[in-house]
């Protein structure tokens, strides 16, 4: 499981340093924000399965919804896990949302997410952000992974 992890890791590094920098498109934004939902799935699963396996959570969640609260309940106190926990939430809404491209194959790329409660201007420094957070949940889920 934490080979799919790194593997993930790996394909969404490339994505923010290598492909934006050269492409500067908002579909390189969205596979990456996919990729990174993506990452923080397979972790939130190998962490409940480790778990489960150390007889610390009855059963394993079978509904998305389900491993949200788990994460939420089983790991409050870890403050990595739960800062990502809004983000894969907000990842996984971004399909289903209206979004406007502007400054296309240019230094100020932005990827305008229209939400009914607020907008939400994906530029390079909110995936700096974004990527910090996912960083140390990443740490973190090794640490869990680890022991």
């Amino acid at each position: 499981m934490i080979e799919e992890i790194i593997k993930e890791k790996t394909s969404a590094d490339h994505l923010l340093y290598v492909s934006l920098k050269y492409t500067k498109t908002c579909d390189v934004i969205l596979n990456l924000l996919a990729r990174w939902k993506s990452l923080v799935e397979l972790s939130f699963d190998a962490i409940l399965e480790k778990r489960v396996e150390d007889g610390k959570i009855p059963a394993m969640p079978m509904s998305p919804k389900q491993r949200i609260e788990f994460i939420k309940k089983y790991f409050k106190k870890n403050g990595d896990v739960q800062d990502v926990v809004p983000l894969y939430i907000f990842f996984k809404r971004i399909p289903d949302l209206s979004k406007t491209r502007s400054g296309e194959f240019r230094k100020n790329v932005n990827l305008k997410i229209v939400d009914i409660k607020k907008t939400t201007d994906i530029n390079m420094e909110k995936l700096g952000e974004y990527y910090e957070i996912v960083e140390k949940f990443i740490v973190e889920v090794k640490k869990i992974l680890a022991n």
